[in-house]
């Protein structure tokens, strides 16, 4: 069957345009180009792996929006912007592992301002659950309000105040990330 040149160019956009509207992918798991928070929409600005241990398990694949794409990471945690950071699960993480990854994250990131963030972290603590495989965590930056929390598709609530949104997403974005690979997929590198 012979196709003239003008249907292949009309298939050939048709496809090349879902791709675009479908978003990204990294080991598998897709994340849409944009996500609306409040009445900002917000552009993927990348996607990083999360992976553990010496071994390199893979652990979760993150989602970066943000309302300017930026390979700085602290042009991005310095601007007062809304963000949203989605972490999308690859296997069974505990709850309690979930807190101590926020302990040492905030130690890591911004540990002079522990004494500040202390509560808080507490309040965040407070809100997670064991993570099945497939499950995802949501955190929201609103500003002027904070961190809002997201477990799994259920709000748990928002942790208060623009410093804490900056400690928190600096977990990810500071100089001491869980793993290098994932900070430079977050800045739109190669994830993984």
């Amino acid at each position: 069957m012979r196709r003239s040149l003008p249907a292949l160019l009309v298939s050939a956009i048709m496809v090349l345009s879902v791709g675009a509207v479908s978003g990204k992918e990294c080991k598998g798991i897709s994340f849409p180009e944009q996500a609306q928070v409040q009445t900002s929409s917000l552009m993927l600005n990348g996607l990083g792996l999360r992976q553990a241990t010496m071994l390199k398990v893979n652990v979760y694949v993150a989602a970066l929006y943000v309302a300017n794409r930026s390979t700085d990471a602290n042009a991005i945690l310095g601007s007062n912007t809304p963000k949203k950071l989605v972490l999308h699960f690859m296997r069974d993480v505990d709850g309690a592992d979930l807190k101590k990854a926020w302990e040492e994250g905030f130690e890591n990131n911004a540990k002079a301002q522990l004494p500040a963030l202390k509560e808080r972290i507490e309040k965040l603590k407070g809100w997670m659950a064991d993570m099945k495989s497939g499950q995802q965590l949501a955190f929201t930056h609103k500003p002027g309000a904070g961190i809002e929390v997201d477990v799994n598709g259920a709000v748990q609530g928002t942790v208060e105040g623009d410093d804490f949104a900056r400690a928190f997403l600096a977990i990810w974005l500071g100089a001491k990330p869980p793993n290098p690979g994932l900070k430079a997929g977050l800045l739109g590198g190669a994830c993984g």
